[in-house]
């Protein structure tokens, strides 16, 4: 409960805090920046956490190892697929590609709807271990 409540917590403090604060504090181009460095930490950090849930709960319920090691396999989809793909066409959008452009929104939506499919899967869990 503790391990996912942590995870579920840094989720939030990420999309609550961090992100509007990023955007609202620091111009645009710092801000991509910025993301751009924290990302790849926040996909670790997050993996290390589920897959800590997932060895917590292959001692005591099958449904959670099942849910924590889909969401840290999404993190590493994520970070290594995803991401990579996210900041090529950020790149290509910023030279004024529309198609780009188009592409990089596409991949962002899919990377926010992917997170919070993992707030929401991470929570269950939370939800399982104290009923």
């Amino acid at each position: 409960l503790w391990v996912v409540g942590a995870l579920a917590g840094s989720m939030l403090f990420f999309g609550v805090i961090v992100a509007p604060l990023v955007f609202r504090v620091l111009p645009a181009e710092s801000a991509g920046a910025f993301l751009r460095a924290f990302f790849p930490n926040y996909y670790i950090w997050g993996f290390v956490v589920a897959a800590l849930a997932a060895a917590m709960a292959a001692f005591a319920d099958s449904v959670s190892l099942l849910l924590s090691l889909v969401v840290a396999g999404l993190f590493v989809y994520a970070r290594q697929s995803l991401m990579p793909k996210i900041n090529a066409a950020r790149d290509a959008a910023l030279t004024g590609n529309e198609t780009a452009k188009m592409r990089f929104e596409r991949l962002h939506r899919t990377s926010v709807v992917i997170n919070a499919v993992q707030l929401v899967v991470v929570l269950a869990i939370g939800a399982r271990q104290i009923w």
